[in-house]
């Protein structure tokens, strides 16, 4: 991760934008059983071998976008069996969202609303599909506590620092980024926003090195946003 030369003055955040897997959103509840599903998938089809995967083992692909994920994963799947395999991830951890199976973390909801009664500005952003960011907002009823609610897919995939340079001129001045993962951290990057960095969520202690502040609990924030 590059070196940024900001500094952080919480004093001064006024915007907080939040990813949503692995900060907001246990996901691995979902995202472990449409994997297995779609693994299942590739195994009848011959191609892939019969494997047990642990929770820890698919959680590593969380916050990834699904390109990056299918290039991490099976780099060398035959491209429209990785479509149809990908689809399948999408449509299963719908299903099981839309039929009650999904988790927020503990006091997830109230940390935002506090947050949201404090007066900071919420931003939903997200390494995700318009399909997934709609279902989890129906849900959870995220729209009641966000200003704005992205998706990577209405920007083509792009980093989350470039779609932060994209929208931030709408966005009130005096930012924070919340995340779990490296993606989230360099939006601090040269972008004068500080990182707020979530040791609970699904990326490791190396990816959140750079981070203004750690966080080992959601409700931490209330702590930290006055």
């Amino acid at each position: 991760m590059a070196e940024s030369s900001k500094k952080c003055i919480i004093e001064d955040v006024k915007t907080i934008i939040l990813d949503f897997d692995g900060t907001i959103h246990e996901s691995i509840k979902v995202y472990g059983p449409a994997f297995r599903k779609c693994y299942r998938f590739l195994v009848d089809l011959g191609c892939a071998e019969e494997k047990e995967w642990a929770d820890g083992e698919i959680a590593r692909w969380l916050g990834f976008t699904k390109e990056e994920m299918w290039k991490d994963f099976m780099p060398d799947l035959d491209t429209d069996i990785r479509h149809k395999a990908g689809g399948m991830i999408g449509k299963e951890m719908n299903s099981l969202l839309s039929g009650g199976k999904g988790v927020l973390y503990h006091g997830a909801l109230e940390v935002l609303e506090g947050l949201k009664k404090r007066g900071y500005s919420l931003v939903f952003m997200s390494n995700c599909s318009v399909k997934y960011r709609d279902m989890v907002t129906e849900v959870f009823n995220l729209d009641r506590y966000f200003d704005h609610i992205y998706s990577s897919e209405e920007f083509g995939f792009i980093p989350k620092d470039e779609i932060f340079r994209m929208v931030s001129g709408s966005l009130k001045p005096g930012f924070a980024m919340v995340g779990d993962r490296h993606k989230d951290m360099e939006v601090g990057v040269g972008n004068d926003v500080c990182t707020i960095g979530c040791l609970y969520g699904y990326g490791n202690s190396e990816e959140l090195k750079d981070a203004d502040r750690l966080i080992n609990d959601i409700s931490e924030l209330l702590e930290i946003f006055k």
